[in-house]
């Protein structure tokens, strides 16, 4: 029996149940999950870039696991911090669904002039605002459902198409927008499944799930992150598919903010030194 430690939102909860199946498939071996909330979970009253960023889904995750109440924790890949958690194990990247942002509610050349468009992210806020400086933005936080009852009035919200496909509900989407024009965040649309570093058996068995492109594509996407700096709050994005890396960087936000966005060709052997110096030239440009 492998214990599985995820948060309880559906999403969440969908995504361990794919994880758990696909090793039950492969190896036989039963799982069970173990719920568990997080700073993020809790925190809903605020900005996620007000209460850390990156992490603050994922950290009371890893805690159960580094305590012995679950043997492997189960994430968007997205949430991950740079920095791998002492203790711990990226044991399978699970092959990727659709990387794309979307907006529900209207397209993006429907929005009227001034519409409101909802998003907790400042890299979708300073990617849509750099097309349409004419928009106004608001935070957005909670889980899939919730977020799909907050939409403005003659408005959109910005979610991950990945999102939508693990709960079916892909006839919400008006559009799913362009990837080389609005870069993913770095891991969107993979789930990270971690382990301890000591756990062999557990090692092996989730090992199952992991998907070799999605491996490649997603560690090079966090060189480029961890590179840029764990404390980083800049909005940013990367994205690594066949053989190009796309990386987005901007210093703020806002309509008017410096950017940056560049794609490389990169080969087995260069993806991670192409990707430390797109993360270079991206933090010089937008200094």
């Amino acid at each position: 029996m492998i214990r599985i430690a995820t948060r309880s939102s559906a999403q969440a909860r969908t995504q361990a149940e794919v994880v758990g199946n696909a090793v039950k498939t492969a190896t036989g071996e039963d799982f069970e999950l173990v719920f568990v909330d997080t700073l993020g979970d809790k925190r809903q009253d605020v900005p996620l870039h007000t209460i850390g960023g990156q992490g603050v889904f994922v950290k009371e995750v890893q805690h159960a696991v580094l305590d012995g109440l679950a043997d492997v924790a189960v994430h968007s890949a997205k949430d991950l911090p740079s920095l791998q958690a002492q203790g711990l194990v990226v044991a399978a990247w699970c092959e990727r669904r659709d990387p794309r942002d979307v907006l529900v509610g209207s397209t993006l050349s429907d929005l009227r002039t001034g519409a409101t468009v909802a998003t907790g992210s400042v890299r979708r806020r300073a990617q849509l605002s750099a097309v349409r400086p004419d928009l106004n933005f608001v935070d957005l936080r909670g889980n899939i459902t919730t977020r799909l009852t907050k939409i403005p009035t003659d408005g959109a919200i910005v979610m991950a198409a990945a999102a939508l496909e693990i709960l079916g509900l892909t006839d919400r989407i008006a559009e799913r927008l362009e990837i080389d024009r609005f870069i993913p965040m770095v891991g969107q649309g993979c789930v990270a499944v971690e382990c301890r570093t000591d756990d062999d058996r557990v090692r092996q068995l989730i090992a199952h799930a992991d998907h070799a492109a999605t491996r490649f594509a997603v560690e090079t996407e966090r060189t480029f992150l961890a590179e840029v700096g764990a404390g980083c709050t800049a909005p940013l994005g990367a994205h690594v598919v066949g053989g190009t890396m796309s990386v987005f960087m901007a210093s703020g936000p806002e309509a008017d903010a410096r950017r940056f966005v560049s794609s490389r060709s990169i080969t087995s052997s260069s993806a991670h030194d192409v990707a430390r110096e797109l993360a270079r030239e991206a933090l010089r440009a937008v200094q």
